[in-house]
């Protein structure tokens, strides 16, 4: 009969076990649809960071960069909905800074959405950026002439001193 007590002690730590797995973050390099890039800081950005950097003897200073650090998820896997688009989230972000404009940027074209016009977009199904579900969903409709586009993705961010920092990525539209 003791057998039997440790048998479901056991089984219930390796079901424990193997619960508590799921939860755990996956790599993210596995599912190739996750592009992490650093952001480009604007001259404005620039000029503040090197007036409030201290000297350091020329040894590189990684927190400053790493605070800067911007995590874009870009998704173009086929969906069941009838249009083209990509989704996108925006995981990371520098304190203090807001998500403010979503450019495409290619030969044939440029679309610029700020965030409000992207909120719209989400309520009406327009083409170009949308944000919808109170945030939960975000990503970008286009035609089908645009189909095969190579271009630049880019989205702006802004603090409240009017400081910009930019993420970009090439792509083609699937």
């Amino acid at each position: 009969m003791n057998n039997n007590k440790y048998i479901y002690l056991i089984s219930a730590l390796i079901v424990l076990l193997l619960s508590s797995a799921c939860g755990a973050k996956s790599d993210p390099n596995s599912t190739g649809i996750i592009d992490t890039e650093r952001a480009d800081n604007s001259e404005n950005e620039q000029t503040n960071s090197a007036e409030t950097e201290p000297a350091n003897n020329g040894e590189s200073n990684e927190s400053i960069t790493t605070d800067k650090e911007i995590l874009i998820i870009i998704d173009q896997t086929p969906k069941p909905i009838e249009g083209n688009s990509f989704d996108f989230g925006v995981n990371k972000i520098p304190e203090g800074y807001a998500l403010a404009e979503m450019q495409w940027v290619s030969e044939q074209s440029k679309i610029v959405n700020t965030t409000a016009e992207a909120i719209e977009h989400g309520r009406n199904g327009e083409d170009g950026f949308y944000i919808s579900g109170n945030g939960q969903f975000s990503g970008f409709f286009y035609p089908d002439d645009m189909k095969g586009e190579e271009g630049q993705v880019a989205f702006r961010f802004k603090n409240d001193q009017g400081d910009e920092l930019t993420w970009e990525k090439k792509l083609t539209l699937n």
